[in-house]
């Protein structure tokens, strides 16, 4: 008869616990376009590689390499993730039982109302006490953690894919700096060079004082611009120091940036595997994931909670008997506790959990539409970029034609030095933006990867 009862507890239990409080979880239907404006016809969605080795500079890898070693803010999303999966143990260890023990001892002159005589005490017991999750209070709670969890690791992987980005477009921009030094500093001889003989010139009275100044007006632009270069490269330098955990320094680079390779294409893939394969995204959606749970874990706090408890152990008034069967206690026993009247206080909590959902898929929305308006933003960038930098390639031939030609006809009395000054000015100028745009068009192929969720890191 104890068997059957026993098992008919259990039965109740399991049936019970069976049930949560609060709604399951329905994934937030988004409307994806058909495909992306500027995207070509490929539709590959291969991109869980090391994108950074496509372009062959292992100063550049091996940056990127010791970034997501070293990286505080890594290191940080790291320690997060490892945070959130010791909560989710702390709050699963809610669901069972818990143990304890309790020991005590005591001498004193009063027991049981009689005074005057001394005695002493001895006890030992071990206890149990278990909260009955009949309404899924503490399964929606690990629900909750778990998502949490989950949400972190997306985290991590959206800091790493950000910092490649990062660190790429400050190696790009260091490269850049460093061509444009390049093009200051042999502009500046050159320019040297142009006023020592216009001096001699004007020495002999071949030619006006003002084809002097403006000579030494030009060479003065040219030297002005190298310590500008120089400082923009201490910058980059130490932001690319930064960005891997270290103290400010020298950088290493690989090949100049008229040098490296790009891809030509990149499969972007249609914008519905986009919400899959972004973190970000991802992440957002499992913070609903968890904040729909917090609903159930409110609604069950309207309901009674059940706790089963039980005690065993000895007790004795003498200590060489304390292993006596006839000092063996022990007790059962349930405690049921719920809320009566509390004027709307936990109907409130329930509102405002569910309220924090609807924020929060809201906020998952909200980054969807991101992560559309990024990739387009990416896939134009790189489409105007490359036929901006083949029009500039052609204007910088064209210049570098001009300028000789300049300096030609005014050897030969054609022309006057002005034309040769602003033939030279717009090489300059020209050279220059040439460098930014192959820095611009390097950094956009690297952007559209990050914006495309590719180059996810295996942290397992």
């Amino acid at each position: 008869m104890k068997t059957k009862n026993i098992l008919t507890v259990f039965i109740v239990i399991t049936i019970f616990s069976s049930c949560m409080m609060g709604p399951n979880f329905q994934k937030v239907e988004i409307e994806s376009p058909d495909s992306y404006r500027f995207a070509d016809s490929k539709t590959d969605t291969t991109l869980n590689l090391k994108w950074w080795d496509l372009f062959h500079d292992k100063a550049l890898v091996s940056l990127i390499d010791s970034a997501l070693v070293n990286n505080k803010d890594a290191q940080i999303a790291a320690s997060r993730i490892e945070e959130s999966r010791i909560y989710l143990g702390y709050t699963k260890a809610d669901m069972y039982p818990s143990l304890s023990y309790n020991g005590s001892t005591g001498y004193g002159n009063q027991l049981s109302g009689i005074t005057g005589k001394t005695s002493a005490s001895f006890s030992a017991t071990a206890n149990m006490s278990w909260e009955i999750d009949f309404w899924g209070k503490y399964r929606r709670a690990t629900e909750a953690a778990k998502a949490e969890m989950f949400a972190s690791d997306y985290a991590l992987k959206f800091i790493q894919i950000s910092l490649i980005n990062e660190v790429s477009g400050t190696y790009y921009i260091l490269l850049d700096y460093k061509r444009r030094l390049q093009i200051a500093e042999r502009t500046l001889e050159s320019r040297k060079e142009s006023t020592r003989i216009i001096n001699e010139r004007f020495e002999k009275g071949v030619v006006a004082e003002i084809d002097l100044n403006q000579a030494q007006i030009q060479e003065a632009v040219a030297a002005a611009s190298i310590p500008a270069y120089e400082r923009s490269i201490a910058y980059a330098e130490n932001a690319l120091r930064v960005l891997t955990g270290e103290n400010p320094k020298e950088i290493t680079i690989g090949a100049a940036i008229q040098n490296q390779k790009s891809e030509t294409v990149i499969p972007v893939g249609l914008p519905s595997q986009l919400l899959a394969r972004r973190p970000d995204v991802l992440a957002a959606e499992q913070q609903v994931v968890a904040q729909n749970a917090r609903i159930g874990v409110a609604q069950a706090m309207r309901f009674p909670s059940i706790s089963l408890t039980a005690m065993a152990g000895m007790a004795s008034f003498d200590l060489s008997a304390f292993n006596a069967s006839d000092d063996l206690i022990g007790s059962v026993g349930a405690v049921l506790f719920g809320p009566i009247f509390n004027f709307g206080k936990n109907k409130r909590r329930v509102e405002i959990e569910a309220e924090k959902t609807k924020q929060m898929k809201l906020n998952y929305e909200k980054t969807v539409l991101i992560a559309f308006r990024e990739t387009e933003d990416a896939l134009i960038n790189l489409s105007t970029l490359g036929r901006e930098l083949e029009t500039v390639e052609q204007q910088l031939a064209a210049a570098i034609n001009a300028a000789s030609l300049s300096k030609l006809r005014y050897d030969g009395g054609v022309t006057s030095y002005l034309e040769v000054l602003e033939s030279e000015r717009s090489l300059f100028q020209i050279e220059l933006y040439h460098s930014e745009l192959m820095q611009r068009k390097l950094s956009a192929y690297t952007n559209l990867y990050k914006v495309l969720g590719g180059g996810w890191i295996n942290n397992n």
